[in-house]
């Protein structure tokens, strides 16, 4: 969870190296090579980025299997050797002692502060606390160098007395300063109470042993009292440092062990000296050189190497250490009860002694039982909190431990990898300076209520808060945090946070895919929809407008090349639509090839303009060039809607009121603009209401049929008839132009053409077989000609009616060629080939006809009777009409005009050479029953 190590080990001393192979002692300290045996145990490669974590590699390795107390029992030896060669050798004692305490206390600060100044940058404890004991030992040195000087003034306590004291505080403060407090550490009380006790203890030993006599023999009690003064101030320091240093179990607190040690040989060293004072004698030697010789065991302990985490001896593995540390103030005061038991038994009043020391005793049993139980209860939070922060680690959140101000104290590895900052880089600042401002506010107040705790008076709970977390590129990552009261005291926030860029990222996309078009990238028509509602509810009546646009002839498009590229196509669509809109406009797919656009609008002619004129842009922008599409150009033209936003109107309205002004866009011929007008919908209802009664109609033979007579206009002779089919909805005559659209739309023609087909069939067959050689003509839609069997349908009436196929003449209009065109021409290509003939109907009129011409034989082409009404009143009619005679008999074709109803139309065409003619003048729509009295109808006779 924390960049640093669980419990004690990540504050301990740090075990540098021994030596190298060739016995050299090596000067890099031992943190930077627990940092990097930490580094290669995480898995990262850091001797390839770093040279002196390479060689500190390398000296681990060359030195493995020694012992991290090797260095430090060499060092211990040769301070016994000294102190043997000294009392050998003899000498002044305490000179002897001076210099070799300031040769080792110089020893010892060297040491530890070229130590301290080699260590890995990221072990920021060791360094302070290493410099402190430098300290300590120089001002230890000099007390102890001016000592000799310094004791023959008249002062019970000198001032090299004052030095070493000083000397030795600072030693205990660098021995504390070297491992760092455990989660659970004790308080301050505590702590000096623990300290207390155990100094106290071992003193009331000390006193009934030692000191008891020696005092009772002085003369002077203040001076006996200043003269022990510091060995006591050493032995409560000493004791106040212990507990913490011992129970560490990592193997760098190697150097805050032999700072203990150090304290307790002044302790030894200073308490022998008061003595002999007292007595009026010099220190023993031996005793004298106790502390100098700790001192050099201090200067060798920088430079030991930590193999292993150091582990408990096996019948002490079932408690743990800090137990055993805890512990010994309690034993000290155990003993010293004890002791003072036994020097009670043999006084005067042994039974009140022996009562008090039970008492004590037992008190200090049921204490003990007491620490024990704690201790594992201590044991199991941290287990759990251990558990918690590998848990959430293994989620991939970044776990950091704040406080209610929100400066984070620890933060777990895993920042590295998610927002690229080094671990120990947002410790010690604030957690408010990674959010967003605009985040900052919410995170503020989830901490107060954490702290507060909840209004109802509950106990304080996990809080989830979503915010914005700066990343070291400086992007801004969404996250979600969940902050918790942490179980090492109230002070402290456990936070984690999860990065939810991925899932942001993919809702995002999951939005913009149920909300956009996937083959245009426009907004698709959920989102028009919803976006109408919006712009209606804000803006009101008036406010808005809406565009429909209809590519004209895209079905050939997808027919023709593939529906990929009619994709391609739309897509370029698009692009073109796009740049003619506004910017604040609302563009969108609305399906198919239709797209709608939204704009807003006021109540103004201008601004109503405004949207017919954009509508107009729209028809420019798709027909001004061909669309490139499959290495051929396409030339597309659009159908336009606009409907305006009314009082009382709703979204859905609007939108079905553009739809039904583009359709009537697209029955007008295409390639215009039509503004919703309240009768189209009443003819878009009229058309749902036939489109409804005509599958009753069928049913229930609704429908007749009408033929009108073909003539020839040089013999007056009636050639053939068209069948013209008629509808009487109840006693309602249905003019053949309201129906005849929503059949085809509806695609109830296909059954409708079939039943003409049959029926007209039968009955010209029926008036051949009475010997009249006369011919049937039939037009053709186009959900008949797509229809799946039309040409086996045609075979069929044509088999089942006994009428030669010669008789039957299909006509189609030049548009049927634009749409589908490969497949209509295959189908009329089969019916000609069964001996169908076939015509073009309204000749002249559309733009595909020589082309149908050259790929479809046909046998009669139709002149259209807009060329027909002009004959005689515009010479260009005439021109063209003449010029169409002239190519039919000049490719052998039929020529037939339709709509003669002047006699002046007839005369001309007959002039021009015309063969055959149709219209009122030479004869009308008629029943089957009224077809017997043309057989002899003359020209003349319809005069």
């Amino acid at each position: 969870m924390t960049s640093h190590p669980t419990g004690d080990d990540a504050g301990a001393a740090p075990s540098p190296a021994t030596g190298t192979a060739d016995g050299v002692a090596d000067s890099r300290p031992a943190a930077e090579d627990s940092a990097a045996e930490e580094a290669s145990a995480a898995g990262s490669d850091a001797s390839a980025t770093d040279p002196a974590g390479a060689a500190a590699t390398q000296a681990k390795r060359a030195t493995r299997g020694r012992h991290p107390w090797a260095a430090v029992a060499a060092a211990g030896g040769l301070g016994a050797a000294g102190i043997v060669a000294a009392l050998l050798l003899g000498g002044a004692s305490p000179l002897t002692v001076a210099i070799a305490g300031v040769l080792t206390g110089l020893l010892a600060a060297g040491s530890l502060i070229t130590a301290a100044a080699r260590i890995a940058p990221e072990h920021r404890r060791q360094p302070a606390a290493w410099r402190w004991l430098a300290a300590g030992s120089l001002t230890w040195l000099l007390g102890v160098g001016v000592r000799p000087v310094a004791d023959g003034t008249p002062f019970v306590l000198t001032f090299a007395d004052l030095l070493m004291l000083v000397g030795s505080l600072l030693v205990a403060i660098g021995c504390g300063l070297s491992v760092k407090p455990p989660a659970y550490s004790r308080g301050v009380i505590r702590q000096a109470t623990d300290a207390y006790l155990s100094a106290a203890s071992i003193f009331a030993v000390g006193w009934l042993t030692l000191l008891g006599p020696a005092f009772r023999k002085a003369q002077d009690a203040g001076a006996f009292l200043f003269t022990m003064a510091l060995p006591v101030v050493c032995l409560l320091a000493a004791c106040a440092v212990a507990p913490a240093v011992v129970a560490s179990r990592s193997g760098n607190r190697v150097v805050g062990l032999t700072g203990v040690g150090v304290l307790g040989a002044v302790t030894v060293s200073e308490l022998a000296t008061a003595l002999a004072r007292l007595e009026g004698d010099a220190p023993p030697l031996a005793i004298g050189l106790v502390a100098p010789a700790a001192f050099l065991v201090l200067a060798a302990a920088p430079w030991t190497q930590r193999e292993r985490p150091c582990k408990p001896p096996p019948a002490l593995a079932a408690v743990p250490s800090r137990v055993l540390t805890a512990a010994i103030p309690l034993v000290l005061v155990a003993v010293a009860t004890v002791v003072i038991t036994m020097y009670g038994v043999t006084g005067r009043d042994g039974t009140l002694a022996v009562a008090a020391g039970s008492t004590v005793l037992v008190l200090l049993g049921r204490l003990f039982v007491l620490l024990v139980e704690t201790d594992g209860m201590r044991h199991l939070v941290d287990a759990g909190e251990r558990q918690l922060r590998r848990l959430a680690e293994n989620t991939g959140d970044v776990v950091l431990v704040c406080d209610h101000d929100g400066v984070i104290d620890e933060i777990g590895r895993d920042v590295e990898a998610m927002y690229g900052y080094r671990a120990d880089e947002p410790v010690g600042r604030s957690i408010f300076d990674y959010i967003h401002p605009e985040d900052v506010p919410d995170l503020q107040a989830l901490l107060r209520r954490i702290a507060d705790g909840d209004e109802d008076g509950e106990p304080r709970s996990s809080r989830r808060v979503a915010c914005r977390v700066r990343a070291a590129d400086g992007t801004w990552r969404p996250s979600e945090s969940v902050a918790t009261p942490h179980i090492r005291g109230d002070d402290l926030i456990l936070v984690t946070v999860r990065d939810m860029s991925d899932q942001v990222a993919l809702r995002n996309q999951v939005t913009h895919l149920t909300f956009h078009d996937g083959v245009t990238g426009l907004p698709n028509r959920a989102y028009f929809e919803e976006r109408a509602r919006e712009v209606l509810t804000h803006r009101g009546a008036g406010g808005a407008a809406v565009i429909f646009l209809d590519l004209d002839g895209f079905t050939a498009v997808n027919d023709s090349v593939g529906h990929a590229s009619g994709d391609y196509l739309l897509g370029q669509a698009a692009r073109r639509l796009r740049s003619a809109v506004r910017s604040d406009d609302t563009l969108a797919r609305w399906g198919g090839d239709e797209f709608a656009v939204l704009l807003e609008v006021g109540t103004s002619g201008g601004d109503a303009q405004t949207a017919v004129d954009l509508a107009e842009r729209l028809v420019r922008a798709v027909s001004s060039e061909p669309f490139r599409v499959a290495d051929r150009d396409m030339a597309l033209t659009a159908s336009v809607g606009v409907a305006f936003a009314e009082d009382g109107l709703t979204a859905g309205d609007l939108l079905r009121n553009a739809d039904v002004a583009m359709s009537r866009a697209k029955d007008l011929g295409g390639r215009r603009v039509e503004v919703f007008a309240t009768h189209m919908h009443a003819d878009v209802v009229r058309r749902l209401e036939i489109a409804s009664d005509l599958q009753r109609a069928l049913v229930e033979n609704q429908f007749a049929i009408e033929y009108q007579p073909i003539v020839d206009l040089a013999t007056a002779r009636v050639t053939a008839v068209e069948a013209l089919v008629r509808w009487c909805r109840g006693s309602a005559f249905v003019p053949p132009e309201q129906f005849l659209g929503p059949a085809e739309d509806t695609g109830l023609i296909v059954p409708l053409g079939e039943w003409i087909l049959r029926e007209a069939c039968r009955e010209v067959a029926a008036w051949r077989a009475q010997g009249w050689e006369i011919g049937l003509s039939l037009n053709l839609s186009v959900r008949q000609i797509t229809a799946p069997r039309f040409v086996e349908t045609v075979s069929e009436a044509l088999a089942e009616s006994g009428l030669p196929a010669d008789a039957l003449t299909l006509e189609v209009i030049e548009e049927m060629l634009v749409e589908n065109a490969e497949d209509t021409i295959g189908k009329l290509s089969r019916l000609r080939a069964l001996g169908v003939r076939l015509a073009i109907d309204d000749f002249g009129t559309g733009y595909a006809s020589l082309a149908f011409l050259r790929q479809v034989h046909v046998d009669m082409i139709k002149i259209d009777p807009s060329f027909v009404s002009g004959l005689g009143r515009d010479d260009t009619l005439t021109l063209l009409t003449r010029t169409i005679v002239r190519l039919g008999h000049d490719l052998g074709l039929i020529v037939v005009a339709e709509g003669i109803e002047r006699p002046e139309q007839l005369e001309l065409l007959r002039e021009m050479g015309c063969t055959r003619g149709q219209g009122y003048l030479v004869g009308r729509p008629t029943p089957a029953r009224g077809i017997d009295s043309l057989k002899l109808t003359t020209l003349q006779n319809t005069r």
